[in-house]
């Protein structure tokens, strides 16, 4: 079962069109017991919020038991705001919170030859491959994973298989293929289908979930001005979604600029990034922009946290942002067991650094100046700098302001990724 839509403006498609897609996909498959695997609230302008809310009332209507499993990785659960907010109207009780420590049964393991050879010998160790239970559960006959395919820091295109092995994975696949990441290198992986870590997870799909019911429900989505717009919906069992969805995401959340930005700023809606572990987006997806001796400046009236959790924000405050050869080293001691033991956290110490090569300034209001110090940052204080770089009246790409500094403003990093294209070129 294979459904396409490409919309033909850049309107994107239409609630109407987006409801006939999800419709024609329900009526060709007779399900009564249905799992849902959604994206969290950090992809809300995915559009799988409504998508989900469409599945729900299409499938009930028929008579289909639905739940709901938001896929979290490693982030705090949603609130029930939040659940309202991107779902809508589905009934609180049909959702289940995944846990990544407990709440997995292991399949087997991706072996160590193969992740030697994808990796040019740069990773041997074997991976283990854990899915929430519930995926597993044969009293579900159908599993729609529903998410956004767009360019993404550890794995290159994000989303498909990501979404269940990681969205909803263990503890070792999360850690990996975090790790797997960082040491093949964000630069040769961002923006690209095939890279080791979708590799990775092929292996993973073929091998261990090709006997599950799973119908993957893919989105290709930019926001300008916040406003949602589906450019395409790709619905279907194997891979060939994905290819097309990758396909389209190059074409609409890839910007290529002339020259490396000298100054970039960013802004972090305070409603989806509230810890450096997500607003770090601001770097993955710029760094590959950014100039030489440039300055990168992240407004974040939301942060007040580096870690979705508690042990990971203690691993951060204790080794810091800096840079991927001082990582590595800590990770390579012995003695320093903790970051060892959670290699998802070393491989973002990696990711959200510059390695000297830009500055990154962290303009926040509700964590302290010292502790974003503290972790290899830049401080300055939120609301002095949205007075000089408003959000509110900054337009998306280049601006020159009154005195005549000229920057690149970027509302929103998690929708698109941004290149220099005389470096990509060079490389």
């Amino acid at each position: 079962m294979n459904f396409f839509y490409t919309a033909k403006t850049d309107e994107g498609l239409s609630r109407q069109e987006l409801r006939a897609a999800v419709e024609r996909s329900v009526s060709a498959r007779d399900a009564r017991r249905v799992l849902i695997v959604p994206p969290d609230f950090t992809r809300f302008h995915s559009n799988a919020g409504l998508l989900t809310n469409l599945y729900y009332h299409l499938l009930t209507e028929r008579g289909a038991t639905v739940d709901i499993i938001p896929a979290l990785g490693t982030h705090v659960a949603m609130t029930d705001a939040e659940i309202t907010e991107m779902y809508g109207d589905i009934p609180r009780e049909r959702f289940f919170v995944h846990n990544w420590r407990t709440d997995v049964v292991r399949l087997g393991e991706v072996p160590s030859d193969y992740l030697e050879k994808i990796t040019e010998g740069l990773w041997t160790d074997a991976v283990s491959v854990e899915i929430n239970r519930r995926v597993m559960d044969a009293h579900y006959d159908w599993i729609l994973s529903i998410g956004q395919v767009v360019p993404h820091e550890v794995i290159g295109m994000s989303n498909h298989a990501k979404n269940l092995f990681v969205g909803v994975g263990g503890s070792d696949m999360i850690n990996k293929s975090h790790m797997v990441g960082a040491v093949y290198g964000m630069e040769r992986m961002m923006g690209r289908d095939h890279t080791p870590v979708r590799k990775l997870l092929d292996y993973a799909l073929e091998h261990y979930l090709s006997k599950r019911p799973v119908t993957f429900v893919l989105t290709v989505t930019t926001a300008p001005d916040g406003n949602i717009r589906t450019h395409g919906l790709f619905i279907g069992e194997g891979r060939e979604c994905l290819n097309e969805a990758v396909r389209l995401a190059q074409q609409k959340n890839i910007d290529f600029v002339e020259t490396g930005l000298k100054k970039c700023v960013v802004y972090l809606d305070p409603s989806e990034f509230k810890s450096t572990w997500l607003g770090n987006k601001a770097i993955y997806r710029t760094r590959m922009a950014m100039a030489d001796g440039g300055d990168l400046v992240v407004l974040a009236p939301g942060i007040e946290r580096f870690g979705e959790d508690t042990e990971v924000d203690a691993l951060i405050r204790k080794y810091g942002y800096r840079g991927r050869i001082h990582t590595l080293e800590q990770f390579n001691k012995a003695e320093n067991t903790d970051l060892r033991n959670n290699m998802g956290a070393a491989a973002h110490l990696i990711h959200g650094s510059s390695d000297d090569r830009f500055t990154i300034t962290y303009a926040v209001k509700n964590i302290s100046k010292e502790e974003i110090t503290s972790v290899g940052f830049v401080a300055a204080d939120y609301d002095t700098m949205a007075v000089r770089y408003d959000p509110k009246t900054l337009q998306y790409g280049y601006n020159a302001m009154p005195d005549g500094e000229e920057i690149y403003f970027i509302p929103n990093p998690a929708l698109g990724l941004w290149i220099d294209k005389q470096r990509f070129a060079e490389e």
